[in-house]
Order: C-alpha cells, then structure tokens, then sequence
C-alpha cells in the first residue's frame, strides 16, 4: 500500500497488522489550541431582571404620584412596599406603605437599563457591583429619562436595580423539583459582570467613590 495519495486526500485508510486505522488529513489544530477557542453559550452574561424603586418614606399623596411616575416608565402596575417597624424619628409605623417598585424582564428591561445610563453617560463607580454579580444606581431627576414633565406630579428620583444570570445552568438553584446548587464555576464575579458591562455598553468605570460618612458625635450638653 502508498499512503501518499492517501494521505493527500481529507480522509484516509490505514492497515497496520490487522487493524484498521480512520483519520483526517486536514487537521492543522492543535488540541490545546481548540480548547482555548472554545466558549460555552451557556455561561454568556443575560440582565435577569431589573428592580425599579422610588421610596417617599410617607403614605398619601406623595406615594401615589410616584406610583403614576414608575407606571409611565415601565407600562406596568407598580407594587407598594411596606415599613418592617416603627420609626419615630421619621414619622413611620410598623405595616405603613412607604415606598414603591415594579420588576421589569426581557427587551423592556434592557431598553430602560440603556436610558438609565444614558443618563449617568455609561459611567458607573466599581463600588456600584456587588460580589455576586448584580449592580445598582440611582437617577437623581425622572424627567431625566425622557418622561414628559407633569406639574401635578413634580420630580421624584429613582433606583435601579439589575439582577444578572446566564443564559442556562441557574434554574437548578429555583426550581421545585430536583433543587440543587449552582457550582462554583458557574456563578457569577464581580469581574465578570464589569467585563459585561464595557462591552456592551462601551461603559466607563471609575474607582475611589467618595463615602457620607456622618460627623455627628452625640449630644452636647452638660452631664447632670
């Protein structure tokens, strides 16, 4: 047998003491070189869910034209979020309605995360993301947005919230049934999330935010 045409060609035959040996002739990759190519879809970087909240801190008036405002941004009905305990110093009981939000899935949520930080010019500080992945910033005026100004409602301003997965592998940490946990390799850094980030927004992230740390020291009086 000449394995040289046979070699030239993309497949070929090989007989050595009985065995039949099948193989390619166009294989120029090395192995380790496939493997650093090889990317899993399933650990691509998906906005989960965006978290939109204005809290007022009061029931009445006020919280019912903040509702009117997170109704016109995200075409859904808002939820009203109530105090855990009793706050004399701000006014608050245990049970009162202080604050309210709305949960935003899919292509809507990436069209209002996009506004969002158009607002802020794509520039986000690293203290903002969390060690688990997720993020989080503030709009100072709503009319920010692009939400047409109502003098009956004035201006509120408002949190974002944006919970992240992957695109596959996360369901087995919800589920009812077969309940597991997500692996290590799996979940979701710090780092990846800020590398989701640049990419695809073209984001700027700044470091060193400044701190309100408060410089009150207690009551100055004479001791009795």
């Amino acid at each position: 047998w000449r394995l040289e045409p046979l070699l030239s060609s993309t497949y070929f035959l090989c007989f050595v003491r009985g065995f039949i040996f099948f193989g390619s002739g166009t294989n120029s990759t090395m192995p380790g070189e496939e493997e650093q190519t090889r990317v899993n879809p399933m650990k691509e970087l998906v906005l989960k869910k965006l978290c939109v909240n204005i809290c007022v801190g009061e029931s009445g008036d006020r919280l019912t034209r903040a509702a009117k405002v997170i109704e016109q941004l995200t075409g859904q009905t808002p939820v009203f979020s109530k105090a855990r305990y009793t706050v004399r110093s701000f006014s608050i009981r245990r049970n009162e309605k202080i604050a309210v939000h709305c949960t935003v899935r899919g292509e809507k949520a990436m069209e209002i995360l996009e506004r969002g930080l158009k607002v802020k010019e794509y520039e986000l500080w690293r203290e903002n993301f969390s060690d688990t992945g997720n993020f989080g910033f503030g709009i100072d005026e709503h009319i920010d947005l692009g939400l047409k100004y109502d003098p009956s409602i004035g201006i509120y301003g408002m949190d974002f919230f944006c919970v992240m997965g992957r695109r596959g592998g996360m369901r087995v940490a919800e589920r009812k049934r077969h309940h597991s946990r997500v692996g290590f390799p799996h979940r979701l850094t710090k780092e990846e999330t800020l590398k989701w980030f640049q990419q695809k927004f073209e984001g700027v992230i700044n470091t060193g935010k400044p701190k309100n740390r408060s410089t009150f020291r207690g009551k100055k009086g004479k001791k009795k």
